[in-house]
């Protein structure tokens, strides 16, 4: 049970916060599961206020990369070959853009793309579930640390502190 108590603060916020989530994207119409691929982006960029400018930035990068994608499609050609050379060069694009700090999280530049095709180029569909995605990645993980305070007095939540954003 040692190794749990630190995290029930996180897994209590992170559990209230997706069965609220699923909720009410159900219900709302909204695609529930992109909002999910985002959350885990925010943790995985590290989380805090640096995760969730870099998670988010590296999603919205990826849709919008996406896009130029489908408009390409729409535009030149919509062979596989065509589609093959554009993802090659947005597959570069999306590993050499993270020289920028904003967008150093590749993972989550590729997970905003995914997500784009995955929806079928539902543009505002996906740009909704992202920033939600988001916005539940450091409220849950605020909340998680409020909780876990009130468990045993301290803020630690996960990941553990030798954890490292994966890049």
């Amino acid at each position: 049970m040692n190794g749990i108590k630190p995290l029930l603060g996180i897994g209590i916020s992170v559990g209230v916060l997706a069965g609220a989530w699923t909720y009410a994207s159900v219900e709302l119409t909204w695609i529930t599961w992109v909002a999910f691929v985002a959350w885990a982006c925010f943790f995985a960029a590290g989380g805090g206020t640096t995760g969730l400018a870099r998670g988010l930035a590296a999603n919205l990068a990826g849709v919008f990369w996406g896009w130029v994608i489908s408009q390409g499609l729409d535009t030149i050609s919509s062979s596989t070959v065509a589609l093959a050379l554009m993802v090659t060069v947005v597959g570069f694009v999306l590993c050499v853009e993270a020289a920028l700090p904003l967008l150093s999280f590749i993972p989550g530049g590729f997970a905003g793309t995914a997500v784009f095709f995955g929806t079928g180029f539902d543009l505002g569909g996906v740009l909704v579930a992202i920033v939600a995605g988001a916005v539940l990645g450091i409220v849950s993980e605020r909340l998680g640390a409020a909780i876990q305070s009130a468990i045993d007095g301290s803020a630690r939540t996960a990941p553990a502190p030798d954890a490292t954003p994966a890049t």
